[in-house]
């Protein structure tokens, strides 16, 4: 729970389980989180090995984060959360 225990990873892992995405969708796709959380909360991520950072380096810049196979595996938590909370 330490490594996805805020509200704002919680999010940014249950949008990124459905496809990759780029980090303005992100920002958009979440109400009221800002673009300092969403750096700091998706860098967290990275370095705990749940979210890849996937930089194609082209112009103009293009980075798209999805999740790794660990991260792929809170699908299950993520879904009895759900539930749990319906």
């Amino acid at each position: 729970m330490s490594l996805i225990g805020s509200k704002w990873k919680l999010l940014i892992i249950r949008n990124l389980v459905k496809r990759p995405w780029r980090f303005n969708e992100l920002m958009k796709s979440i109400d009221g989180l800002s673009q300092k959380v969403l750096t700091t909360s998706l860098r967290e991520l990275e370095s705990d090995g749940i979210v890849h950072r996937n930089d194609y380096q082209s112009n103009p810049p293009r980075v798209e984060y999805s999740l790794t196979t660990l991260g792929m595996k809170l699908k299950g938590t993520l879904d009895q959360m759900a539930l749990f909370g319906d």
